[in-house]
This record gives structure tokens, sequence and C-alpha cells, in this order.
């Protein structure tokens, strides 16, 4: 059976659900600063970006200006829950532990986040060094920049041609496919919202799965297809 060169694995809200956890302390502290917002509407619009490019464009849509400090603010915060309450989504470790091809994730989160994430999940060993931050790659820049996803590539020797990228926002999706790469969307994390998979279809990806238990036969199917 034909195999990808490489798998690449977004993080939050796909592999573990702690994305709707951060958009809910990131929301009360972005509302407090001036600029009402709900975690479910912080994680429609924004899923996929940095803090940082949060604030830049919630900025540029609102001319209320928001404060540096309150990256290092929802940053202690975060990840003081996410310590206490991340859980890998269900069927997440099965799903990555039946893939034969190299393995990665890629993630616009802090690279001792997602570890310890990983860790504490149980999916740390499925990946072992192969954890890359977008905010670790010298000049580049985070998703919806392809970078990270070449970087990963480039490690792996994998063809960006012959990868597979599994992700849950449109930003995650749109740097994928600028790097070359294939994406199956996935919407079974607590951030989904009705609409989800049609917003990841139309940005690029190739098919969407609510259930890690269908993604083995997905990948299959597609890496088939592509060498039909």
């Amino acid at each position: 059976m034909p195999q990808p060169d490489l798998v690449i694995f977004d993080f939050d809200g796909t592999l573990v659900d702690s994305e709707f956890v951060a958009a809910r302390i990131e929301a009360e502290l972005i509302t407090k600063a001036g600029y009402e917002i709900t975690g479910q509407e912080l994680s429609e619009l924004y899923a996929g970006l940095t803090f940082k490019d949060i604030l830049l464009r919630i900025e540029e849509v609102s001319s209320i200006p928001l404060k540096a400090s309150l990256i290092d603010e929802a940053e202690e915060v975060v990840d003081k829950r996410l310590r206490a309450e991340v859980r890998a989504i269900e069927g997440a470790r099965s799903a990555v532990a039946a893939v034969a091809a190299k393995r990665a994730i890629c993630s616009n989160s802090r690279a001792d986040r997602v570890r310890f994430m990983a860790e504490k999940s149980g999916l740390g060993p499925l990946f072992g060094e192969h954890i890359y931050s977008s905010l670790d790659v010298v000049g580049g820049k985070p998703k919806p920049a392809p970078d990270v996803f070449l970087f990963a590539a480039r490690k792996l020797d994998a063809d960006p041609a012959k990868t597979f990228v599994v992700e849950d926002s449109v930003h995650g999706i749109a740097g994928a496919k600028v790097a070359g790469m294939r994406v199956i969307g996935f919407t079974g994390a607590s951030h989904s919202y009705p609409g989800h998979a049609d917003v990841l279809t139309e940005a690029g990806a190739e098919t969407v799965i609510r259930r890690w238990a269908d993604f083995p036969g997905v990948l299959a199917a597609l890496t088939e297809w592509s060498d039909a």
C-alpha cells in the first residue's frame, strides 16, 4: 500500500481539545480591554492564529488599542488552565499510531506548551523530537504562512507534494496549501461550529473528518488516489 512521505498534525483543536480553552480565556481578556467578543466568536474568526496576530487583527477592525501585556497575561492563565484540563481528543492517539509514515506536529503555539500538552495527553512518544513551533523557525512567520510546514518537511526529508496535513482552521489550511501539501480538515473538537466543515472545504481541505476513527481509511484512500 502506498504511503505519504510525511503526515503533519496541527495540535490545538486537532489532537488535543485545547483551542476552546484558550479562546475562552483570550476572549475574556479582550472583552475586558474594551472589545466585546465571545470564545466561540474568537474560535470561528481567528482559530489557528497566534494571540499576537489576533490582537493585531482586532485592532485593525475596531481601532481599539490593545496592550501588548495582554499576551503575557494570556500565556500565564492559559498555561495554568491547560496543565489542569488538557486531554487528547477521543481516538487521536490510536489514529496517529496507525500512521506508518513519518509524523510531525506543526503548531503556532510555543514549543514548550505543545510538549507539556503532548506528554500529559500521552501523544508525546508518538512524535519524539518532531514537534515544531512556528515561533522557533528562524526568519519564519506563523501560520497562515507556510514556513513551519516547509521546515518540518526539510527536517524529515519529505516531499511537500507527498505530505498530508491535518488542520482544524482556515489559517492552518492556507499555510499548508501554500506549502504545496494536501490537507484533511478536522472538526471533532469542542470549538467546532455549524458550517465548520464547509468553511474548511472552501479553504482547500480535500475532505473533512469529524471522528479520528475515520482518519486511517481516509488517509489510505487519498494516498491511493494521488498515485492513481
